[in-house]
């Protein structure tokens, strides 16, 4: 995704079951404070999410799209990386749910994320 490239996103791994990702904390994408931007953590978070979501399409399907993402701050990210761990919930024939959370290097979670994705037939 050209996207995640722009945003240094790396995928560290990917099954079915789970899908793990990174990114590197940089000054460019904070906000006040040297906090990594929701926004930066929410792309993070959908991106992990959508591949989680593509691995687990049903037979002869092209492909998903996020239709409904929550999110939950619950710890600032000052350095270091923002990881990002995605397991599927639903895996439906038209509807697949994703559980994302974000941690950072000393594992601790500083964001959750239930997303839905519609499956593209």
């Amino acid at each position: 995704m050209p996207f995640t490239k722009q945003l240094g996103v790396e995928v560290l791994g990917h099954s079915r079951e789970v899908v793990t990702s990174r990114l590197a904390w940089a000054e460019s994408l904070c906000t006040v404070g040297g906090v990594l931007h929701g926004g930066v953590l929410m792309s993070l978070a959908d991106a992990t999410a959508a591949v989680c979501a593509f691995l687990n399409l049903p037979e002869g399907v092209k492909g998903t799209t996020t239709i409904e993402s929550k999110t939950n701050f619950l710890r600032a990210i000052r350095d270091g990386h923002a990881t990002a761990t995605s397991r599927a919930l639903h895996t439906g024939r038209t509807v697949i749910v994703v559980e994302t959370e974000i941690r950072d290097d000393a594992g601790k979670l500083a964001a959750k994320v239930t997303q839905t994705q519609a499956v593209l037939s």
